[in-house]
Formats: structure tokens, C-alpha cells, sequence
């Protein structure tokens, strides 16, 4: 077997069995994705997870009512249409059994603090912070979790498309923990139908050596 398989097995999926996860199983996944390297060890990551299909239709709803008062206030007609057609990408979750809703904690990327104290120029204090270690640290956390989640035989999709309406959500589920704030949810289940994904790019397309 290759050694790399479980990387390539997994997938993002959409679709799921109405069949649900064992709670063991979602721990085993919680479980890896703490093991995700994070900067100075900071683990500033937090995931909620919700099980309950009322709550995840009432979430789906909320982002459809945003998604509907932004459009509104679009003076195109063309990109208002858009923008509520791919609505449905931002709302296919509440099919899922179970969503993980997954919060970023505070970070300070190494030497701001001294930019700030010797009041370097603003765009050297911007180049510090664009990379966001922080949020690099959320991300590896995100990917373990997906690898685990396929490993157990389930399929996710690492979801942003409903960020725009972060504030709401986290209003609705009434999660508060100091510094956090919302980046990203992920459905997870049983696939249903075809698994597949789409072309990577060529290996020298993306990759350059430097001797």
C-alpha cells in the first residue's frame, strides 16, 4: 500500500448517508486534529461541534437571510443573482449528522511586538502579520481533521462560504471564548455516491528548486 494513500483518499464531499457518527468517532477525529503542529505550541484552536439537524437547518436559514440582505443591497442585477445562486454552496451542511464549527484563538506572530515598540512603518508591520501564523496553525488543524475523518471511512469539506455570516452564527450558537472568533465549519458523514476530486495542478507548476 502506499505509504501516502491516506492523502490521497481523501476528498471533499458534499453529499451524505443519513447515518450518524458515533461520538467515539468524532473524538478520535477532535483528537487528531490537536495534533496539528501549531506556532510556539500555542493549540489556539476550538471546535464545536453540533449534532442537532433543528440547530443545523436554523443555521442554514440564518446564512440564507444574510445571503438575501447582502443581495439586496447589490446595485447589479447580474452579480445579486450570483450571489444567491451559490447561496447552496454555503448551506449544504445541514444535510450532514454532524458539523464542526471551528474557532481561531489569539495569536501575536513573532517580533510584532518589537515592530510595534520601535514604531516601524506600518507596511513592515504588515508584511509580519499577512503570512498569520495563527491561522496557519487552524488550518493544519483542519486538515488533520479531515485525514482522520477519511481514515475512519467518513468524508468532510472544509467550508468558508458561509463566513460572511460569522457573527450570526456564533450568535445563534452562543459560543463565546475570549480572543476566538470564527474561521471555518466542517460538515461530516458517510459519503453518498461518487467520490472524486478535481485535477491538481502539475508538480512544475507549483514547485521551484532552488541549488
Amino acid at each position: 500500500m502506499d505509504r501516502l494513500e491516506f492523502i490521497y483518499n481523501r476528498h471533499s464531499v458534499r453529499k451524505f448517508k443519513d447515518q450518524d457518527i458515533p461520538m467515539e468517532d468524532i473524538r478520535q477525529i477532535i483528537h487528531a486534529a490537536t495534533y496539528a503542529p501549531s506556532g510556539k505550541n500555542s493549540q489556539n484552536w476550538h471546535f464545536v461541534v453540533i449534532r442537532n439537524k433543528e440547530k443545523l437547518h436554523q443555521i442554514a436559514e440564518i446564512i440564507e437571510k444574510k445571503n438575501a440582505e447582502l443581495a439586496q443591497q447589490l446595485q447589479d442585477e447580474e452579480k445579486q443573482k450570483s450571489f444567491i445562486k451559490f447561496s447552496r454552496f454555503a448551506t449544504f451542511f445541514k444535510n450532514a449528522p454532524v458539523v464542526i464549527l471551528v474557532y481561531a484563538g489569539p495569536y501575536m506572530p513573532t517580533g510584532l511586538d518589537v515592530l510595534e515598540e520601535i514604531g516601524a512603518p506600518k507596511e513592515e508591520i504588515e508584511d509580519l502579520c499577512r503570512p498569520n501564523p495563527g491561522i496557519q496553525s487552524v488550518g493544519a488543524a483542519i486538515e488533520n481533521l479531515l485525514l482522520a475523518a477519511s481514515a475512519l471511512g467518513y468524508g468532510g469539506c472544509w467550508m468558508t462560504s458561509p463566513n460572511y455570516a460569522a457573527k450570526e452564527i456564533s450568535d445563534f450558537i452562543g459560543f463565546q471564548k475570549e480572543g476566538y472568533y470564527y474561521v471555518a465549519m466542517v460538515p461530516l458523514g458517510v459519503p453518498e455516491g461518487e467520490i472524486k476530486s478535481p485535477p491538481r495542478k502539475d508538480i512544475e507548476e507549483v514547485m521551484t528548486i532552488i541549488e
